[in-house]
């Protein structure tokens, strides 16, 4: 298959058709599958009432069955033919945090693929804030099925060029708006029940879920493995880099130690870091995501690190940890998928 590729400039005015973007919603309307930008990553969009079209989307990123897809939509008029019920709270979830990285948990209503919802009674939707995420999914009309636009398991893409590496060939078209802005994916929050619990920490905070609303609770699933997956994101390894990948809990002298044993034994090591300690590690790759008094700038760049190092051809890397509050909960989440679970810790 060949792999169209458009490029838009997400600072124009994108309320009038572009050519680009008719382009890529007709072949959405044709059932074909086309990435795109969002304030999160770039998304691998489907028509999402089409089992034809959503089939693709498991095909391409090699994605198990049992893994949820978020449906992206342009208003909230296109939310009351998806889901069956908008609880108030999650009225005030939208009023609040719509468009934006927050994905609500609804009961399901007729007519959209099974596929997407991967035999639940309940469908996640979410509003994107991305200019021309919206354009894209106004002009095809359709209510748009989009997990993360890479191969199943590997960094989620934050540039186009990232996923015409894992896609190409794969899928019809890549529409490139310029690199992405928060970097991990979207929280989802399971609206069912009388309080709302986060099933996947991402962009919009705790915090900033319990000033709008009160209590939050978390999902036990996000720290126990095994259980049928809810949402994305929950149950597979994922954004996991060729090499080896450990968190490192102690301090930066001990990971340095660990680095020191690797190539004693003659293999090649990294270290993930940020800017405020990058030069004092010595290793075969040291890159830093962002800036650890800027957590924010971790949460933007984290995806594109972790494909950086693939190209080090490393056989381990370790990475420093990092604080859980805020936007900080969104980036362990992704480090503990990207490494297994495996984490290493001082004096232990």
């Amino acid at each position: 298959m060949k792999t169209k590729s458009w490029t838009v400039d997400r600072k124009d005015d994108l309320s009038r058709s572009y050519p680009q973007i008719s382009q890529a919603a007709a072949l959405l309307k044709e059932n074909e599958l086309v990435a795109f930008p969002t304030e999160t990553v770039y998304g691998l969009g489907a028509n999402a009432q089409s089992d034809e079209a959503v089939a693709k989307i498991y095909q391409a990123k090699g994605r198990p069955s049992d893994n949820p897809l978020i449906v992206h939509v342009a208003d909230k008029e296109q939310v009351k033919k998806i889901a069956a019920k908008i609880p108030p709270l999650a009225e005030k979830l939208m009023e609040t945090f719509w468009p934006g990285p927050l994905t609500l948990v609804l009961p399901k209503q007729d007519g959209l693929s099974k596929l997407v919802t991967a035999g639940l009674e309940t469908v996640a939707v979410r509003m994107p804030e991305d200019a021309l995420a919206l354009a894209l999914i106004k002009e095809s009309g359709l209510p748009i099925a989009a997990p993360s636009a890479n191969l199943s398991g590997k960094p989620s893409p934050t540039l186009a060029e990232h996923v015409a590496h894992d896609l190409t060939g794969k899928i019809a078209g890549i529409l490139d708006g310029g690199p992405t802005g928060v970097g991990v994916e979207s929280t989802v929050v399971d609206c069912t029940g009388e309080v709302p619990v986060i099933l996947r920490p991402g962009g919009i905070t705790k915090e900033q879920l319990e000033e709008a609303v009160g209590t939050v609770e978390v999902d036990r699933a996000l720290l126990k493995e095994g259980e049928a997956p809810k949402a994305p994101g929950m149950k597979y390894t994922h954004y996991a880099p060729k090499a080896d990948l450990y968190i490192v809990k102690g301090s930066m002298e001990y990971l340095q130690s660990l680095v020191d044993q690797e190539r004693a034994a003659g293999r090649e090591a990294g270290v993930l870091t940020t800017e405020e300690n990058r030069a004092a590690y010595d290793a075969d790759a040291v890159l830093a995501a962002g800036w650890r008094s800027k957590p924010e700038t971790i949460a933007a760049h984290l995806y594109e690190v972790l494909r950086q190092f693939d190209e080090r051809d490393l056989d381990v890397i370790y990475s420093e940890s990092f604080s859980e509050e805020g936007v900080g909960s969104a980036i362990m989440n992704r480090l503990m998928k990207a490494a297994g679970q495996r984490v290493l810790t001082e004096n232990h």
